[in-house]
């Protein structure tokens, strides 16, 4: 959701005369909660996840389904029921970017005890029917990551038209302006991503081909300008405005850290499993009513909200810009924050090396100096008139506008200002599921990953670049059954804080192509190991949705049995299956 301001918002041409502003401050803020909470220590476990839904009505008349743009006053009746009149309300609402959507959290974030994960599909029960109940009829709530016919003719009620030749916020030939959250914050970071862009963002997507596909398949756009003639590819869905992408639903989950150091070694050894968790999760083969050759929406996202002008992305010599910018503000993370991943930080760094200096200056480390250096290179896109000159010492709002524009598969999350709120990460690859107890499933895992990965003190950490790679792979279609990832063979030797940084296979990099920290593996290898050979080592921690079970397959040493006792003997309203072999 990111940050939500209010009041008048600037248009780019206003905004762009506040960027250097807002970044300044930002690092101002930023430094001002660093050393204030830079020791803190021994928080608990707490975290929390969210779920982004649809509003969709089914006209059995007609035989369609449409989705519904009455989210602003769905959500108003939630929160008029909840949390405006009971502070402990079980759930919370927030607004989402399309009027369709709105998005549920837990009212309190759960805790470290093991009993409270038999809750979390509980309460997202609680979340889809407390939604339910105010809905007209023939409306319902869906978590579908990506409606398929998005941006068809008629795939709103109530119907608009696109006006992709008037003044609007998107002018897309698809997606109608009213389809986007009533909102300001919206509106204007979709209006000044196509402007300091200079151009409509650009999606294209592989379409799927059988007997039936035109080859090549090429489509004509009546009301185009010509931009869209230009940009769209044969054999590729095309789609032109934000909403293809921020307007997809997904599933995300936050935890609190016991310190900063504990959330910057987390950030990176979960960033390894961002791509193996998408591919897993993925829920998206279909777009503008076209069936997709890719299963993911990570790349339309990705491609939904990137304003890198032509010089930023390498198709014109740098001149009224600063850097050559290799990814879209929504991607993979671009460097690791822990000594632990430091060697393997073998992507080149885009950094304002002003705003590095100045940090290293004031007594931040490298590794988080140039994480934040890199997040500023980016320009501010939503900025309200009435928070432009805030008091640094109290507030953070120029620093989250940057930090929440940057939409990268893990948040280093520092504490607000003045709360009592610890150093979070939050874990944002996943798709959303149909169903509370998959999408349950899906959160309980990766915390319950956390919990290993820190008891065990495992090491995942492969250099990023293929873990880039992996991502690549992770979008394409059944890559859960057909693709191969890389990923390290022995977890357990833990990382080497002391560096050297002098021959390329020392540092876990490949040389002269052979490399013995890692290899590439199918995900069943990955999950369920072989009992040959078990990569992980440790219980894997595969849902089986069978029979509303749990089921736990895996080859793991006989010294890792004690974790299943400790970290998921909770299940006890559950049938609890374990099969296993010792060695």
């Amino acid at each position: 959701m990111g940050l939500l301001s209010q009041g008048s918002p600037l248009n780019w041409e206003e905004t762009r005369k506040y960027a250097d502003h807002i970044r300044k401050h930002g690092i101002i803020q930023f430094l001002n909660i660093y050393n204030k909470l830079k020791d803190r220590q021994k928080d608990v476990l707490k975290w929390g996840d969210e779920v982004e839904y649809m509003l969709v009505e089914f006209d059995d008349k007609d035989e369609k389904v449409r989705l519904v743009l009455n989210g602003g006053d769905v959500l108003a009746t939630l929160q008029d029921q909840g949390e405006n009149i009971n502070p402990n309300h079980p759930t919370l609402w927030r607004p989402e970017y399309g009027s369709y959507m709105i998005e549920g959290t837990p009212g309190q974030p759960y805790g470290g005890t093991m009993s409270e994960f038999n809750t979390v599909e509980g309460n997202m029960r609680k979340r889809r029917r407390e939604a339910s109940s105010v809905l007209n009829p023939r409306e319902t709530l869906c978590t579908v990551t990506a409606f398929p016919r998005l941006g068809c003719p008629g795939f709103t009620k109530p119907e608009y038209r696109p006006t992709p030749v008037e003044t609007g916020v998107s002018k897309s030939l698809f997606f109608p302006d009213e389809a986007i959250n009533r909102h300001p914050r919206f509106s204007t970071l979709t209006r000044n991503i196509r402007h300091r862009r200079g151009e409509k963002v650009v999606i294209n997507v592989p379409i799927f081909k059988d007997k039936c596909t035109p080859s090549p398949f090429v489509e004509e756009f009546p009301e185009d300008d010509g931009e869209a003639a230009r940009a769209a590819l044969p054999d590729h869905i095309y789609m032109d405005a934000m909403g293809f992408g921020m307007g997809n639903c997904c599933l995300q989950v936050t935890f609190q850290a016991c310190s900063i150091d504990e959330a910057r070694y987390l950030y990176d050894q979960l960033a390894t499993f961002c791509p193996i968790v998408m591919a897993l999760s993925a829920a998206s083969p279909f777009y503008r009513g076209h069936v997709s050759d890719i299963d993911c929406r990570w790349g339309v996202i990705s491609a939904s909200v990137d304003d890198r002008t032509q010089e930023e992305r390498g198709l014109k010599p740098l001149k009224n810009n600063k850097y050559r910018i290799f990814k879209s503000r929504y991607d993979s993370i671009d460097s690791y924050l822990s000594c632990c991943g430091e060697k393997y930080n073998d992507i080149d760094l885009t950094i304002d090396e002003e705003i590095y200096k100045q940090l290293l200056s004031a007594g931040i480390d490298k590794l988080l100096a140039q994480h934040i250096a890199h997040l500023f290179i980016r320009d501010p896109l939503s900025v309200f008139e009435e928070k432009i000159h805030l008091d640094d010492e109290n507030e953070s709002d120029h620093f989250e506008n940057l930090q929440s524009t940057n939409w990268q598969t893990m948040r280093f999350k520092p504490p607000p200002p003045n709360s009592d709120i610890g150093w979070r990460v939050e874990f944002r690859p996943m798709e959303v599921q149909l169903t509370d107890f998959e999408n349950a499933a899906y959160v309980v895992f990766v915390v319950l990953l956390t919990r290993v990965i820190l008891s065990y003190k495992l090491d995942f950490i492969i250099p990023l670049s293929k873990v880039d790679e992996n991502m690549k792979v992770a979008q394409k279609r059944n890559a859960v059954q057909e693709g191969m990832f890389y990923f390290r063979k022995d977890i357990f030797k833990g990382c080497n804080p002391v560096l050297d940084g002098t021959a390329s296979a020392q540092n876990g990099l490949e040389s002269d192509g052979a490399n013995e920290e890692y290899t590439l593996m199918s995900i069943d290898t990955i999950i369920n190991g072989k009992v040959s050979y078990s990569p992980m080592s440790v219980p894997s921690m595969t849902w089986s949705c069978q029979r509303g079970f749990f089921l736990l397959k895996g080859v793991f040493p006989s010294h890792c049995r004690q974790v299943l006792e400790d970290y998921l003997g909770f299940l006890s309203d559950r049938v609890f299956t374990l099969e296993y072999t010792e060695h």
